[in-house]
């Protein structure tokens, strides 16, 4: 039971193969899936390339079958096509089976209801783990559910170019790293379509990850990409995680654009499409996104960290545009969900565009230094919080998710602690270097005390 629970996470399942999570498990999840979305009607299936993901597939969609529902199967696909398959279709949910960018041994599921709604710990997840713990179900239907293979691959890249007008794509030198995820089998699909002139690097499928952990949020994992960008002086690159729903861009000098750089720039472009807006950011976000939208006559609206968030708050406002830190950006016209290509496209649309350099716009974006969100490992969490909070008496506290002191002048820090590990995140931006530097040596200090 333990096991079991433990790998129903915040927003998605996710475990150790064998271990933690089986056919059985997920032939469960398919069944309290199938029970609990509020919407009758057929749901979509997905899977990544991992080893086993075929096998938790079908351990899933038998699993919604033996309730009665149908089932839309579309293969291997990148996360963000589940959500498409589930908006686009009408659909009353969907499951997707992967770990995202975790290592090999690792799978999971992720979960969504009509309109690619989320299932999170708040909104259902937790639902349907209780009864898949319990092994409680509702009586086996009548009729077992039908299954359709669906390919929608070539209706996802038609819907991903509709953001942008694509006859104003200019020529592009760029290498696109795929980490062994699912990108390499759905990047390719989009070439024929685009004036660029591709690298690729390890696009074959590979859920081991023979190359390197497919996570750009971990820079170090770009040290390939890098190379190659700088080796053939290409205008820069993409990198995917492994389940294809985030993408990092790269410039021609191998500088990464943080999730905050390109929040600000596709605000921007979505502020000049729909004029006065909302536009929604995480907390961790570099407020150089709030200053953007501001100036473009937009309304910045900050919200806490997570998909489940950020949809909701995007929905309730009707923002076009969200953006997250860690490199999750959501659009309205995509029911409200994230995708890494979408991203990626509207990115290198928008350069092409300027006519600058993508390390032009990333200096263009870029109003504060920033450190990545950095880990701390404490015993006692609050007592370390109530410390950093008591060194800075005269910073106007927030506590929308964790605590965020503003400092003035552009300072900031905000401190979240971890539901599960006993461990304090902290992302901070001041106006120099050097400001960055004394904020995160003086924090590091109180932290360790």
């Amino acid at each position: 039971m333990d096991a079991i629970n433990n790998i129903f996470k915040a927003y998605d399942i996710r475990g150790k193969v064998g271990t933690e999570l089986n056919a059985d498990v997920a032939n469960r999840v398919g069944k309290a899936l199938a029970d609990w979305l509020p919407v009758q009607g057929a749901v979509a299936v997905g899977r990544d390339m991992r080893p086993d993901s075929a096998e938790l597939a079908a351990a899933v969609i038998s699993g919604l079958q033996q309730q009665g529902r149908d089932v839309i199967d579309i293969g291997q696909v990148t996360s963000d096509m589940i959500y498409f398959a589930v908006g686009g279709n009408n659909l009353a949910g969907g499951a997707m089976v992967t770990a995202s960018h975790n290592p090999g041994e690792y799978n999971g599921i992720k979960l969504c209801r009509e309109e690619a709604k989320p299932i999170g710990q708040e909104s259902g997840l937790f639902e349907v783990r209780d009864a898949v713990i319990a092994n409680r179900f509702k009586d086996a239907a009548a009729q077992s559910g039908t299954v359709t293979e669906r390919d929608i691959t070539e209706d996802w890249i038609e819907h991903t170019l509709s953001f942008i007008d694509t006859k104003k794509l200019k020529d592009l030198r760029i290498a696109v790293d795929a980490g062994n995820g699912m990108a390499g089998a759905i990047f390719p699909e989009l070439e024929p379509y685009v004036p660029w002139e591709v690298d690729e690097m390890y696009f074959e499928l590979d859920g081991t990850f023979p190359n390197h952990e497919a996570n750009p949020l971990k820079f170090e994992t770009l040290t390939d990409l890098i190379t190659r960008i700088k080796e053939n002086n290409l205008d820069g690159g993409i990198a995917f995680d492994g389940d294809g729903d985030r993408a990092f861009l790269v410039d021609e000098t191998g500088v990464v654009l943080t999730g905050g750089v390109m929040s600000a720039m596709l605000a921007d472009y979505f502020l000049g499409l729909h004029p006065g807006s909302n536009i929604v950011y995480d907390v961790r976000n570099s407020r150089s996104v709030p200053e953007v939208v501001t100036e473009k006559g937009g309304v910045p609206v900050i919200a806490r960290v997570g998909h489940a968030y950020i949809k909701q708050i995007m929905r309730e406002k009707n923002a076009p545009f969200g953006g997250e830190a860690s490199g999750h950006f959501y659009f309205r016209d995509n029911w409200y969900a994230d995708s890494g290509l979408i991203a990626a496209v509207i990115g290198l649309y928008v350069a092409g565009l300027s006519g600058k350099k993508l390390s032009q716009l990333r200096e263009q974006y870029t109003h504060y230094a920033a450190v990545p969100e950095t880990n701390f490992v404490v015993d006692d969490k609050d007592a370390a919080l109530q410390r950093v909070v008591a060194a800075f008496p005269d910073a106007q506290a927030d506590t929308l998710d964790g605590i965020t002191l503003d400092l003035g002048n552009g300072t900031w820090l905000n401190f979240r602690a971890s539901n599960t590990e006993p461990v304090l995140r902290l992302n901070a931006e001041a106006k120099s270097q050097d400001e960055l530097d004394q904020l995160v040596a003086k924090v590091s200090k109180l932290i360790a005390t």
